[in-house]
């Protein structure tokens, strides 16, 4: 199975040329599963309510994921994209699932960071994950990597592969993701985006881009560089995440003690 992500810097509010700029890219791709930023279309600093509704798109229906759908087709791909979603009154952080018949699904944020917490609600999904054929994915956010419930639902549900769009700023995500595959036996592909952005008189947001495609032991397949566009697909075998065992005596999900971790 070919898997991968493409890291990029979106233009902020400018969904439209951002869009036109993933399909572009998209198009030199041939995978089966891509994954891309949080809030690819739209940007992530926001400076006020009233910004984050204009741009803020309805799931499934909003251009945003009409036009990923398009791509998938197309490309007949999978694409796991992060989006600004509007349910009503109700802004969430959210990610998108679609594939060459469609939309399969939608994910939104569980963890909230920093001012995110000013312009979106906590998301409501849970964990969810999606039979895709050849594997089982599952979708966390960001700051949802954190915290290592995020992953460890995902696994006790089936994931193979863990898609996790992000924004990241603090330095610590790149390093701590082969550990959550390592002790969760799971692929995970980390797409993150470039750049900065220092809006509205805001301190300046830099994202530290190290994108990455991780093993179930915690080896690093592929890692992009800090600062730089870059569009990576790399070969797994999914059946690889489905071997819990880790030595002839332990399992590691069958040797878990839930009664005592509560």
């Amino acid at each position: 199975m070919r898997v991968g992500f493409y890291q990029n810097n979106p233009e902020f509010g400018n969904v439209a040329e951002n869009l036109e700029r993933i399909s572009a890219r998209l198009d030199e791709a041939e995978t089966d599963l891509i994954v891309l930023p949080e809030l690819c279309a739209t940007g992530y600093q926001f400076v006020s309510q009233d910004e984050a509704r204009k741009l803020a798109e309805p799931v499934p229906d909003g251009a945003t994921t009409k036009r990923l759908m398009e791509i998938a087709k197309r490309k007949q791909v999978v694409i796991v994209a992060g989006v600004a979603e509007q349910a009503g009154s109700v802004l969430y952080n959210s990610a998108v699932v679609v594939g060459p018949k469609g939309f399969i699904g939608s994910y939104r944020k569980t963890h909230l960071f920093f001012e995110e917490t000013l312009f979106f609600a906590p998301g409501d999904t849970g964990f969810h994950v999606w039979d895709i054929g050849p594997a089982k994915i599952g979708v966390m956010i960001c700051f949802d990597w954190y915290y290592p419930e995020s992953a460890r639902t995902l696994t006790l549900k089936g994931a193979d592969i863990i898609c996790h769009p992000s924004n990241l700023v603090l330095p610590n995500c790149p390093d701590s993701m082969p550990v959550r595959c390592l002790e969760n036996r799971v692929f995970a592909v980390t797409c993150n985006r470039t750049g900065n952005e220092a809006r509205g008189g805001k301190n300046q947001l830099t994202y530290i881009g190290n994108s990455e495609v991780v093993d179930p032991r915690g080896g690093i397949l592929h890692r992009a560089p800090r600062d730089q566009e870059e569009l990576c697909i790399v070969e797994i075998d999914p059946a690889e995440a489905r071997d819990k065992a880790l030595t002839p005596y332990n399992d590691l999900l069958r040797d878990r003690r839930e009664s005592l971790y509560k």
